[in-house]
């Protein structure tokens, strides 16, 4: 969604209200907010940096810059209460841009913010920079060296987060890339680190970066945000070990919630057959699969799409799913995420495909897999990693029992 008035528009903050946003399309729930302290926090703090930007007349060409929107509160906050437009906006999360879409709608301001990828242009010539802390630090640092080498040289940066995610590392990093850096006040369990007074980095990290892994004889690339970054998981290696028994017959695969593209490299390595999709809904997972399948020499041979639980694709389409599921939805614990792939497992894959998962063994997806996809065994088990496999059958998945008790288990 984007827009490209001609005029500032009149502040709205008598009308505007953060009671109508909500997280949908992602999931919704009672310890699941759309709007938390640390949106309202950064908003505060950076009133008069947006305000001054609303001010002057370079404003008209969009030099408010919002990063992490989790649901669209900043951008709409900024739009709402401030007067901002042309705000460039990147959000890492598929879902949250959808949301942020709906939300403007809702909340009568669906004018004045474009959707940009975490590239240079993202931030050239801004004067003002919102958002939420990422989690990990090289994600913070791909953010602010972009910052500092094309944002205005009087550019203000303000990220917030939840003090208890919060290092001093984080201001370290900032600290890299500007001169002036400084915490605010806490205010409910949240606070913002401002940064100010861009350096000139001789030495800028290059994303993505990369590192090779000679038991695997493969390259993983990575963007900042990238879960594990050029790392493999341990979830995702003991997974590995099971790839050549991983539905043998399979003409058409899927890496769901593919990361990195490490499994569906792997993967499509050992099948030189093998039709593979990997899909993710992060847009710095997915730029870091492109990598790696090129890094690999792989990029004819699987196809990376940005999508959320494969939305896009056809009922009954595949014969074999590999997820390393996700048990996190930001900072809070909720198997919703996971049971959320399950079922589009189940609806993607043909009769007789198999879903293969790895997960932490004290969580609840015998169950959860049985009732999404089909009769779920145990196929390996360490000290603290389950692999199951799930078969889909012509009959509803629900009556099919769940046999991790009786399962092999390996190692």
């Amino acid at each position: 969604m984007s827009a490209h008035p001609t005029d500032r528009q009149p502040s709205t903050s008598d009308a505007f209200s953060f009671e109508v946003l909500r997280r949908f399309p992602d999931l919704e729930a009672d310890n699941l907010v759309a709007v938390d302290a640390t949106d309202r926090l950064v908003l505060s703090e950076a009133a008069a940096a947006l305000d001054a930007d609303g001010a002057r007349e370079v404003a008209r060409q969009g030099t408010v810059v919002v990063v992490g929107d989790h649901y669209g509160a900043m951008t709409l906050g900024a739009i709402g209460l401030h007067g901002a437009v042309d705000v460039r906006v990147h959000q890492d999360s598929l879902t949250g841009e959808q949301a942020l879409a709906h939300n403007a709608v809702r909340a009568g301001t669906a004018a004045g913010f474009r959707h940009l990828p975490l590239t240079p242009e993202l931030f050239a010539g801004a004067s003002v920079v919102i958002g939420q802390l990422p989690k990990s630090l090289d994600a913070l640092r791909e953010i602010s060296q972009l910052v500092a080498a094309r944002g205005d040289d009087n550019v203000r940066v303000f990220l917030g987060g939840r003090v208890k995610h919060m290092t001093h590392a984080m201001n370290d990093v900032l600290g890299a890339s500007f001169a002036d850096v400084r915490a605010s006040l806490a205010h409910q369990k949240s606070r913002v680190l401002i940064a100010g007074r861009p350096r000139q980095i001789r030495e800028a990290t290059a994303y993505p970066l990369q590192q090779h892994h000679l038991d695997l004889d493969l390259w993983v690339c990575a963007h900042g945000a990238a879960f594990a970054g050029t790392k493999i998981d341990i979830g995702t290696r003991f997974l590995l070990e099971f790839l050549d028994r991983m539905n043998p017959e399979a003409t058409a695969a899927v890496d769901l919630g593919c990361g990195t593209g490490v499994i569906a490299a792997a993967l499509v390595k050992s099948r030189p057959g093998l039709r593979m999709l990997a899909t993710d809904e992060s847009a710095a997972a997915v730029s870091s699969a492109l990598a790696t399948m090129a890094a690999n020499g792989l990029s004819e041979r699987v196809t990376v799409l940005r999508d959320d639980a494969m939305s896009t694709l056809e009922d009954a389409s595949v014969d074999l799913i590999v997820c390393n599921p996700p048990f996190h939805l930001g900072t809070s614990v909720h198997s919703d995420a996971s049971v959320k792939l399950f079922q589009a497992a189940g609806r993607v894959l043909r009769p007789g495909g198999q879903l293969w998962t790895v997960f932490n063994s004290h969580l609840p997806y015998g169950s959860q897999l049985t009732r999404a996809v089909g009769q779920t065994r145990v196929v390996g088990r360490n000290p603290k990693f389950t692999v199951a496999v799930s078969t889909r059958s012509a009959q509803d998945p629900a009556r099919q029992s769940w046999s991790g008790r009786k399962a092999t288990s390996q190692r």
